[in-house]
């Protein structure tokens, strides 16, 4: 059986082509040049080829030695990556957590899961920025962000931790009116609430059990620019509207709406956590994530 390849060589043989020398790419790795042309010798002996070109004024990789170091960056990076990971892996989450939320998902559940995120691990602090707007995360130096809806494409790396459902909900005497209706159709002569922050606050696509579908383009009593907003008007009896769930949770549970339409189901969307490009993620942003996650999933439990 043949002697295992040995990292450091691949390490040494790096460093002489990305310096050029023997002499520069021993300053770098803090070894003598002795050790350092031993070791690509080495190397060449267990590849069986010609990896340098040597002269007495410069080293110079072979075509082989230029396609076998492009492997080696690549194999180079992995093990750095690999070591940082086990380490933060191994480390007690700390530092400051910089992420944005939209503002309604944000206060209703995200929120809550910060708090709950700083007080399980106290060596961590939180700045959190809410806004209806997808920022750049990159350029505001973001370690997260939390997406609701449906992804645009995006170059960021994203992870869904759950979903939600939209309903049709409206306070209860205005839901009364529509005891007994069997057809999204029958909304269409109700006030409505719009969210000027949706792409199309008046057409809604309901489906039902048995497949049939059914578009309702509805008319606009008040439009307001925020999914609280638009809560509180329909709360007050403004009209119907179709809201988040996890926005309007505690109010069915009390009874201070009602769904209107239950057996008409709404397209659902989703929960993502986005992320700036990397190999991996320090141990504070995993740790909330890990928070969140099991949030959502409590959130859709029978008992959440």
């Amino acid at each position: 059986m043949s002697e295992p390849r040995n990292l450091n060589r691949i390490a040494h043989f790096a460093a002489v082509v990305e310096t050029g020398s023997f002499t520069a790419a021993a300053a770098r790795l803090g070894i003598t040049k002795a050790v350092v042309s031993q070791q690509v010798a080495r190397l060449e002996e267990e590849v069986g080829s010609t990896l340098l070109v040597r002269t007495t004024r410069k080293v110079r990789p072979t075509e082989a030695g230029w396609t076998f170091h492009r492997r080696c960056v690549v194999i180079l990076q992995e093990a750095e990556d690999a070591f940082a990971e086990l380490a933060e892996t191994a480390a007690e989450p700390s530092g400051m957590l910089r992420l944005t939320a939209p503002f309604d998902y944000g206060v209703s559940v995200v929120v809550p899961a910060v708090a709950a995120f700083v007080n399980a691990h106290p060596a961590c602090k939180a700045d959190m920025v809410l806004a209806d707007q997808s920022l750049d995360i990159v350029a505001r130096g973001f370690d997260l962000a939390i997406r609701v809806g449906w992804l645009a494409d995006t170059s960021l790396q994203a992870r869904q931790l759950g979903s939600f459902r939209q309903l049709l909900v409206a306070a209860p005497a205005l839901a009364g009116r529509l005891v007994g209706s069997a057809s999204p159709a029958d909304i269409a002569a109700l006030p409505f609430v719009a969210n000027a922050a949706l792409r199309d606050p008046l057409t809604w696509r309901f489906s039902s059990d048995s497949g049939e579908q059914h578009s309702v383009t509805t008319r606009a009593a008040i439009t307001l620019d925020a999914t609280f907003a638009v809560r509180e008007a329909v709360r007050e009896g403004a009209g119907l509207s179709v809201l988040p769930d996890y926005c309007v949770a505690d109010d069915l549970a009390s009874g201070r709406l009602v769904q209107v339409l239950p057996r008409w189901t709404l397209p659902s969307g989703g929960i993502h956590a986005v992320f700036p490009a990397a190999r991996f993620r320090p141990t504070k942003v995993r740790a909330f994530v890990d928070v969140l996650t099991d949030r959502e999933r409590s959130r859709h439990s029978p008992a959440g």
